[in-house]
C-alpha cells in the first residue's frame, strides 16, 4: 500500500485506508474538505449528524448542478453513504491509533484524500456505465492541548529616507 503522505512518523501518528469504496468521488472531496485539520472526535460526531440529515456539508466545489441552497449555508447536500464510509475508515485510524498506544482524546486528522479507482462497469445493461468508486486514505496524528504561541515581531515604521 503505498500513502500519498509522505511526512508519516511512526510514533506520533496512525493511518487507515479504505480501497475500492462504493461512493462518489465528488462527494468524498467535499466532506475531505470539510474534516481536514479537525479532531477526529469533532469529525465522527458531525458526520452521524450528517447520516441523521441533522446537519448539511457545503458543497463549494461541485455545486453546477442546480444544488438547493440549506439553512446557515449555500449550496448542500446530505451525502449519507459517503458520510458512513468516511466514518468507518476515520474509526479504524482512531482504532490503529489507540493500538498504538496514542492519545486518543487529542487525536487530529492531518492528511485525508481521496483518489480515483480503476473504472468497473455495471454489467448485464444494454450500455456500459460506470461504477462509483474511490480510494480514502487518512492519518492521524496526536495535537499537544498546549498550542504555543511564538510572538509576532513588532511591526517597525518605515524610516523616511531622503528621496
Amino acid at each position: 500500500m503505498k500513502y500519498a503522505y509522505q511526512a508519516y512518523d511512526e510514533a506520533h501518528m496512525a493511518r487507515a485506508y479504505g480501497s475500492v469504496l462504493p461512493i462518489s468521488l465528488k462527494k468524498t472531496v467535499v466532506i475531505c474538505d470539510q474534516i481536514r485539520g479537525k479532531k477526529v472526535a469533532d469529525s465522527i460526531k458531525m458526520l452521524k449528524r450528517v447520516e441523521k440529515m441533522d446537519q448539511a456539508i457545503p458543497f463549494e466545489r461541485y455545486n453546477k448542478g442546480g444544488i438547493g441552497h440549506k439553512p446557515g449555508m449555500g449550496p448542500g447536500r446530505y451525502p449519507i453513504a459517503t458520510s458512513v464510509e468516511v466514518r468507518k475508515i476515520l474509526e479504524e485510524a482512531l482504532a490503529n491509533a489507540q493500538f498504538k498506544g496514542l492519545n486518543t482524546s487529542n487525536l487530529v486528522i492531518v492528511h485525508v484524500a481521496a483518489q480515483k479507482t480503476a473504472k468497473q462497469w455495471h454489467y448485464g445493461r444494454k450500455r456500459r456505465r460506470s461504477m462509483k468508486r474511490a480510494n480514502l486514505e487518512v492519518v492521524v496524528a496526536e495535537s499537544s492541548e498546549k498550542a504555543e504561541k511564538s510572538e509576532k515581531p513588532k511591526n517597525e515604521k518605515p524610516k523616511k529616507g531622503a528621496q
